[in-house]
C-alpha cells in the first residue's frame, strides 16, 4: 500500500497565538496565517476563540440610521453619499421619541446593544448635545448605546462618554495603501485620529473594516493588523462583506468567495482574541453554512434586524431559526 507523504505542520500551524495579547504582527505571519488549510485556519481559530468567549453565545445589536443621506464623503461603497444617485430618500435628524421607540423595539426583541448611525462627516458642536440627549435618554432603556458619527474631536469624545456613551464606531475600512481607492475626502490618518480621541476618552472602541470591495488578501491582513496593532485591540471588530448598491462605483465588483470571507473572521479571531468580533453587513447574501463556519471561526456578535442603516439585514426570525439549529442563544 502506498503510503502518504508525511505531514510537516508549518510555522503558522504551531505557533500558539492564543497564548498571549499581541500588537507587532507583520504581514508576512498574516499572509501566512490566510494561506493555511481551511480546516486548520477554523481549528485554531475555534480554540482560541473557546479560550476567551462561550462558544454557544452571540451578543446581539440593533443599528438604526438616525440621520439618513446627503454625506459629503464619496466612500465608493456607500448609498448615503451625497456624490452618488442611488434613490435613497435624505431624512435629516430623527426625532428623539421616534429613536425611542425603535430603541424599546429592539430590547423587547432580544437586543442588547442600540447602534445609531448618522450620515456625516465629523460631528458638528452645534449637535453635541442633541447627540448626548439621545445618549442619555436610550440608556434609560437598558441598552447598551453605541454612535457612528463620523469623525469626532478629542473635546467631543469626551462629552459623548459624560453623556453615557458606551461604544463609539469608526471603521477604517480597509488597508492604508487601499484606502486611497475608496474614499479620497479624507485619509487613513484621519480615521486613525478619531479612534485615539475615542480610546483616550474611555470610550469602548468599535472598529473594522469591509472585505470584498476588489481589495487584495494582503489589503486584507493589513487592514486587520491596524487594529490589532493598536494600543489596545478594540473591544469590537465588525468584519463587514460589501452590499453593492446600485447607483455606487462598487455596484459590479466582482463577489468575495465566501471561503475567503470566512477566513477573515478567523484571522481576526486569532490576531484579536478578546475582542467581539461582528458579522456585520452582507449577511442577508449569506447561506446558513457560511454564518455558521463564521461562528466556528469566532465571530461572536451580530446585527438583529431588517436594515443595517439602509441595506437589508436578515429577518429576525431567520436568525432565530438558525440560532436553534446551532443551539446558539443571543445575549
Amino acid at each position: 500500500m502506498k503510503r502518504d507523504k508525511e505531514f510537516t505542520p508549518t510555522h503558522a500551524q504551531l505557533t500558539p497565538y492564543y497564548t498571549e495579547t499581541r500588537h507587532d504582527f507583520s504581514p508576512e505571519e498574516i499572509l501566512e496565517l490566510f494561506a493555511l488549510p481551511f480546516n486548520d485556519l477554523i481549528f485554531k481559530a475555534a480554540q482560541i476563540h473557546r479560550q476567551n468567549h462561550n462558544p454557544n453565545a452571540v451578543q446581539i445589536s440593533t443599528l438604526l440610521s438616525i440621520k439618513t443621506g446627503s454625506c459629503p464623503e464619496n466612500c465608493k461603497y456607500c448609498p448615503q453619499s451625497a456624490h452618488y444617485n442611488t434613490g435613497l430618500e435624505k431624512e435629516s435628524l430623527m426625532a428623539l421619541d421616534k429613536i425611542l421607540e425603535a430603541a424599546n423595539a429592539a430590547r423587547e426583541a432580544g437586543a442588547s446593544r442600540f447602534c445609531m448611525g448618522a450620515a456625516w462627516r465629523n460631528l458638528h458642536d452645534r449637535d453635541v448635545e442633541k447627540i448626548c440627549k439621545i445618549v442619555d435618554e436610550v440608556k434609560k432603556t437598558g441598552l447598551e448605546t453605541c454612535m457612528t458619527l463620523g469623525m469626532l474631536t478629542e473635546s467631543q469624545s469626551k462629552q459623548l462618554k459624560d453623556a453615557g456613551l458606551d461604544y463609539y464606531n469608526h471603521n477604517i475600512d480597509s488597508s492604508p495603501e487601499f484606502y486611497s481607492e475608496i474614499i479620497t475626502t479624507r485619509n487613513f490618518e484621519d480615521r486613525l485620529n478619531t479612534l485615539k480621541n475615542v480610546r483616550d476618552a474611555g470610550l469602548n472602541v468599535c472598529s473594522g473594516g469591509i472585505v470584498g470591495m476588489g481589495e487584495t488578501r494582503t489589503d486584507r491582513a493589513k487592514m486587520l493588523i491596524v487594529l490589532a496593532n493598536l494600543p489596545k485591540h478594540p473591544e469590537s471588530v465588525p468584519i463587514n462583506m460589501l452590499v453593492k448598491v446600485a447607483g455606487t462605483p462598487m455596484a459590479e465588483v466582482q463577489e468575495l468567495d465566501q471561503f475567503e470571507f470566512i477566513r477573515t473572521i478567523a484571522v481576526a479571531r486569532i490576531m484579536m482574541p478578546k475582542s467581539v468580533v461582528r458579522l456585520s453587513a452582507g449577511r442577508e447574501n449569506m447561506n446558513e453554512q457560511t454564518q455558521s463556519l463564521c461562528f466556528l471561526a469566532g465571530a461572536n456578535s451580530i446585527f438583529y434586524g431588517e436594515k443595517l442603516l439602509t441595506t437589508s439585514n436578515p429577518e429576525m426570525e431567520r436568525d432565530k431559526r438558525l440560532f436553534e439549529k446551532l443551539g446558539v442563544v443571543g445575549k
